[in-house]
């Protein structure tokens, strides 16, 4: 059987992790189990950005993966990444979304993601795996082992224009799939 080989980009603010989690809500509507993780931006009550965390989806537990200030560990640009609970947390999370998910979905390979050569690593087991795979990565993704796994993969790049339309195409394309 045909696995589900998803990747979806584009650039900030087009609305990528909105349509994911659209995607993740159908599926899950229609009972599959999703395993992976999410990297959500945090904000403090004025709405600025103070950082970014990494969610285990069937878990729920979270960590910082970068935080303004948080000590000493690699930059990206204002935000500090936390590389070893980011890192613990997120290899837990995928590798139990290999054993136990139906279908597991990543938000995202981006920069800050990738300075974790633990969480690379399983990002790259994953994308190899024989489960169904959704994928959300930067629209500046440049490294090699990643991009030629994506090849792959249908890909989606969305903008604030085709959004709701690209959700209705993906679902079409699972569809197919699990129908």
């Amino acid at each position: 059987m045909s696995k589900i080989r998803i990747a979806i980009t584009g650039p900030p603010g087009s609305g990528k992790s909105t349509l994911l989690n659209k995607v993740v809500n159908y599926l899950r509507s229609k009972g599959f189990t999703i395993g992976g993780i999410i990297c959500p931006d945090v904000r403090d009550s004025r709405g600025f950005r103070v950082g970014f965390k990494i969610i285990d989806i069937l878990t729920g537990k979270e960590a910082w993966l970068a935080k303004k200030g948080y000590g000493r560990g690699p930059r990206i640009g204002k935000y500090i990444v936390n590389v070893h609970e980011a890192g613990k947390l997120g290899v837990e999370a995928l590798s139990l979304a290999l054993e136990r998910a139906d279908i597991i979905a990543i938000d995202e390979i981006g920069p800050m993601e990738l300075l974790i050569n633990e969480l690379k690593n399983s990002f790259i087991n994953v994308l190899k795996s024989d489960k169904h795979v959704i994928v959300v990565h930067h629209y500046k993704l440049s490294d090699p082992t990643i991009l030629a796994l994506l090849k792959s993969y249908k890909r989606y790049v969305v903008s604030r224009e085709n959004r709701e339309r690209l959700y209705h195409e993906i679902i079409s394309y699972i569809k197919s799939y699990i129908a």
